[in-house]
């Protein structure tokens, strides 16, 4: 009876964010940035601590040291330019998009003496290609649709946990 009880809470909150995330998708993206910025340096710190207590480990403490202090510059400079770690974000997005798409366009055309419906592949490459040049010309937009398909994403899932908490608290109540 917990674990459904658990489970339904669990999708109560995704739903809750994922409304939230939809309404408020600005808000959405600051938080991610902050909470991004804060682990960043949180891990950072517990690398830097790792390598300085590590140096009688053969020598090989300063991978630890170099990736704490890269840990701790990338969320100072998060908080300092949280902008930045945004644009960042949709650029690498949108960039992953273009690449992908070329690569699904070059494979459609290389499978059409093989299988029949490649044109599905190719139009999803063109679709890929389009969606990061819009991203990159728009990038603003660009975060909304990350925070709005995070969004989509939590709740759909949240609707699902409820679905299945539901369905497991009926279940438990039949008598065996």
């Amino acid at each position: 009876m917990l674990g459904s009880s658990m489970l339904i809470i669990r999708g109560i909150v995704g739903i809750a964010f994922g409304v939230l995330a939809v309404l408020w998708p600005g808000l959405t993206i600051a938080v991610l940035v902050g909470i991004f910025a804060v682990y960043a340096c949180i891990d950072g710190a517990v690398n830097l601590v790792l390598g300085l207590r590590r140096v009688s480990w053969r020598g090989r403490s300063w991978p630890f040291l170099l990736e704490g202090v890269v840990g701790i510059g990338a969320g100072v400079l998060t908080f300092l330019w949280p902008a930045v770690t945004v644009l960042a974000l949709i650029a690498f997005v949108a960039a992953w998009a273009l690449v992908t798409g070329v690569f699904e366009i070059v494979a459609a055309i290389r499978l059409r003496r093989v299988v029949t419906g490649e044109w599905l592949l190719a139009l999803s490459g063109v679709l890929s290609v389009l969606f990061g040049v819009l991203v990159f010309a728009f990038p603003a937009a660009g975060a909304v649709g990350i925070a709005w398909t995070l969004g989509i994403y939590a709740a759909a899932t949240g609707i699902l946990l409820v679905m299945l908490g539901v369905r497991l608290r009926s279940h438990a109540m039949v008598p065996a």
